[in-house]
């Protein structure tokens, strides 16, 4: 593996005309064969970062390279390293999946022979060969998304670009995207950064985890080293007779401090770990209070951004509130 980092930003930074500072001066190196996941709401400063990496957007002020190459002075070389699949697909309804891998296999100059074996390859591989032949306008989101993404990899790039590559999926087209991504930065070295608001994706498939807040990077490292940053857990209980919460929040206070809880019951971030579970549940025994519900929540992202932000993510609720899209249409 190279010791050049697939992605190095220093100061990087993007002010729009009579608007914001989108992005503000950010520092981040991605290692090649690296999953690097920009977390953070939407108009947070993931899509501008993502249109300046990929030269559609230049930068206001700082640098950055990517595969090696400079985004302002080496565009060409930097285009032809990376891959992206963006939030919206340049997709015609009026042809085909093959008909796009055609397009595209032909505009990135592979041999006339060689186009029909890579186009016929990447559909199978994101499981699309059954609707290659239907025209796009009948495609489902997930068809569509999984598309896009073999049209970003026809040239084999180093470095794939994902920009919130499964917003609006239902859970089983999300799940087929995240394998893929998976497999290529596993199974084929690719070097991927994938925007997303998704708790979840980002804890999956990213090795580091970038968090960006109105344009600036508020933390960056490992889901796991995040998340032990923030990191004690916590338990919520219920007890069995409403009368007795008052007296089990006094309990439950020599443990560590109160978090949200439901109305009925009571929470503490535990000050010693999960260790102290066993206590919590034999003081409340000793004090004969009965519980209904107990539960113990780990530290998730979730945790980690309302620490670091003072807010929730939104894709947090789009998580917990999904409501799954039409199944795909069976190919005929």
């Amino acid at each position: 593996m190279s010791d050049v980092p697939a992605i190095e930003t220093h100061h990087l930074a993007r002010e729009f005309k009579k608007g914001p500072r989108a992005v503000d001066g950010i520092d981040l190196s991605v290692a090649p064969g690296e999953v690097y996941g920009f977390l953070g709401p939407n108009g947070a400063g993931k899509s501008t970062t993502v249109h300046m990496l990929t030269t559609l957007l230049p930068p206001t002020s700082g640098t950055a390279t990517v595969a090696g190459y400079d985004v302002v002075k080496e565009g060409t070389q930097v285009r032809a390293a990376i891959g992206a699949a963006l939030q919206e697909a340049a997709l015609d309804p009026f042809l085909t999946g093959r008909d796009h891998m055609r397009l595209q296999t032909a505009l990135h100059g592979l041999a006339r022979a060689e186009r029909a074996r890579r186009g016929g390859e990447l559909l199978d591989r994101v499981g699309l060969t059954q609707a290659a032949d239907r025209k796009v306008g009948g495609y489902s989101g997930g068809m569509k998304r999984r598309l896009d993404l073999a049209l970003a990899l026809v040239h084999g790039p180093r470095i794939l670009f994902l920009d919130e590559p499964t917003t609006g999926l239902d859970p089983q087209s999300r799940s087929a995207l995240w394998n893929e991504v998976a497999r290529l930065a596993t199974d084929d070295g690719v070097t991927v950064f994938l925007t997303t608001q998704y708790l979840e994706e980002a804890d999956v498939l990213a090795n580091r985890i970038g968090i960006i807040d109105r344009g600036r990077i508020v933390a960056q490292g490992t889901p796991e080293s995040l998340k032990a940053e923030i990191g004690r857990p916590s338990v919520e209980v219920i007890p069995a007779d409403h009368e007795e919460l008052g007296r089990m929040k006094q309990v439950m206070a020599r443990f560590g401090e109160a978090v949200g809880a439901s109305p009925k019951g009571a929470g503490v971030r535990l000050s010693g770990g999960d260790a102290q579970l066993a206590d919590v549940v034999r003081a409340l025994d000793a004090e004969a209070i009965r519980v209904e519900h107990l539960q113990l929540h780990a530290p998730t992202l979730d945790d980690v951004f309302l620490a670091k932000t003072g807010r929730h993510l939104e894709g947090a609720a789009d998580e917990a509130n999904a409501v799954p899209e039409p199944s795909e249409p069976v190919a005929a």
